[in-house]
């Protein structure tokens, strides 16, 4: 069962203080994010049993990013996911789904990608959260760091094939990944906005790289999602058909943003679970050796 919001508050211990490298989160907090309570009595909780699993440290050009991994005990030759967080990091249900990806047979990892700007896990305010540290975030940085976690991902008996999978923030950056890295298998992404004006920080947009796409990409939008328009999945399909890629995108009339996040008023397990079962057959189909799920 799910703590109550009071416990919550209790778990998230103050992110650590910057080190001599620059970085502001060293190490990954406890819990749910602050800016999530109280979750909701619908929350997932998967174990370990029959996994390794736990925070470790991916090796970067300015230093170390904090992330979590799960794994099974068993195998040597893991396919890969890695799994791109939302707005509120790495915080317990992006935990979650590595573990339910490692329970499928993978080698699943979560960078937390904010660890230069800040932790979100500890600010329970949203739009301080989306200034002071999501916007400050570089597109170009996160590519770096993914490849970086993938290179990890490989020495952990990560040698399987790599599909890459985000929520949100990290659907957005799922499609721009795909673009980027040539090791990518396939990619699944979560509600992840496709269109915006271009800045410094993030020079392009999913529907910007669709002809550059490496690996197929399977898309789940929610029908009622008031921050992604349908015109815009729309968009962003007529640019994959262009390019003539073989990629994907499944809208869900009924859903609202975040109908995944099973820990949210917006969880939908009607739509959930079916796309999840979407979304690890995309896996399979294009190279990764995942076990069959029912959930």
């Amino acid at each position: 069962m799910p703590t109550s919001s009071h416990d919550e508050l209790r778990s998230l211990r103050p992110h650590a203080s910057i080190d001599r490298r620059g970085f502001v989160t060293t190490a990954l907090v406890g819990g749910f994010a602050a800016a999530t309570l109280p979750v909701s009595a619908a929350t997932i909780s998967t174990d370990t049993v029959g996994l390794e699993a736990g925070e470790t440290r991916i090796p970067v050009g300015d230093g170390e990013l904090p992330a979590y991994f799960a794994r099974p005990t068993e195998g040597k030759r893991l396919p890969v996911v890695i799994v791109i967080q939302e707005i509120f990091g790495v915080h317990e249900h992006i935990r979650d789904v590595c573990r339910r990806f490692a329970k499928l047979g993978a080698l699943a990892v979560a960078p937390e990608l904010f660890a230069r700007q800040g932790n979100p896990a500890t600010m329970a305010d949203m739009q301080i959260l989306m200034r002071d540290i999501v916007a400050k975030v570089p597109d170009a940085q996160v590519m770096s760091d993914l490849d970086a976690t993938v290179k990890w991902a490989r020495r952990e008996r990560g040698t399987g094939k790599l599909g890459v999978t985000g929520f949100c923030w990290g659907g957005r950056i799922t499609w721009l990944y795909a673009a980027h890295s040539p090791e990518v298998a396939a990619g699944v992404a979560w509600y992840g906005r496709l269109v915006g004006e271009p800045t410094a920080l993030q020079p392009e947009h999913p529907v910007d790289v669709a002809a550059r796409l490496q690996a197929p990409v399977l898309g789940l939008y929610a029908g009622r999602d008031r921050g992604i328009p349908l015109e815009t999945v729309e968009r962003m399909r007529a640019a994959l058909s262009s390019a003539n890629k073989d990629s994907s995108i499944t809208v869900y009339p009924e859903a609202q943003h975040g109908f995944y996040a099973d820990y949210r008023a917006s969880y939908r397990a009607e739509d959930a679970v079916p796309a999840f079962r979407s979304a690890t057959d995309w896996l399979m189909r294009h190279g990764l050796a995942l076990k069959n799920s029912d959930t």
